[in-house]
C-alpha cells in the first residue's frame, strides 16, 4: 500500500519492481535469517534505484537487502522507510527518507501484516495479540 502511494506520489518517469525478503516468517520477532522469497525481475545495472521499505526494525534485513542489490551495480541507491523503529536497530539504516519513527511495538494494517492477517486494514495498528474466540 505504501508503494502504490509512493508510485502516485512520484512526478518522474518510473518502473517498480517488487521482492519478497523475509526474516520473520509467522513470528512477531524477527529470526535474524534473512530470505529471499521473490526477486526483482528487471537488472538494475546503471540504475537509480529506491528501496521501498515498510518498516525498519532491527535494519538486518535491510543491510542484506542494500548489499544484496549494490552488488547488482546501481548507478545510486537509496532508501525510503514509511516506519523506524528506535533503538531497535543493530546496524546503521542509511536511510534517505523516513516517514514516522515509532517505539518498539509490533504494528498491523497498511499492508503491514502477523502470519498474513491485518494486512487489509486502512490504517496503522499495535498488534497486542491474537482476536480471542476467532
Amino acid at each position: 500500500m505504501f508503494m502504490a502511494d509512493i508510485a502516485r506520489a512520484i512526478a518522474l518517469p518510473v518502473e517498480l519492481d517488487f521482492m519478497a525478503v523475509s526474516s520473520y516468517g509467522t513470528a512477531t520477532k524477527t529470526s535474524g535469517v534473512v530470505r529471499i522469497v521473490k526477486d526483482l525481475d528487471i537488472d538494475l545495472t546503471g540504475r537509480d534505484v529506491i528501496i521501498i521499505e515498510d518498516i525498519v526494525d532491527s535494519g538486518l534485513t535491510l543491510n542484506y537487502l542494500r548489499k544484496n542489490l549494490a552488488a547488482r551495480h546501481p548507478a545510486s541507491l537509496e532508501v525510503c522507510a514509511l516506519l523506524l523503529k528506535e533503538g531497535m536497530q543493530k546496524v546503521e539504516p542509511d536511510l534517505r527518507y523516513v516517514g514516522f519513527r515509532l517505539p518498539d511495538e509490533f504494528v498491523v494494517g497498511y499492508g503491514l501484516d502477523v502470519a498474513e492477517r491485518y494486512r487489509n486494514l486502512d490504517d496503522l495498528r499495535v498488534f497486542v495479540g491474537p482476536e480471542s474466540g476467532h
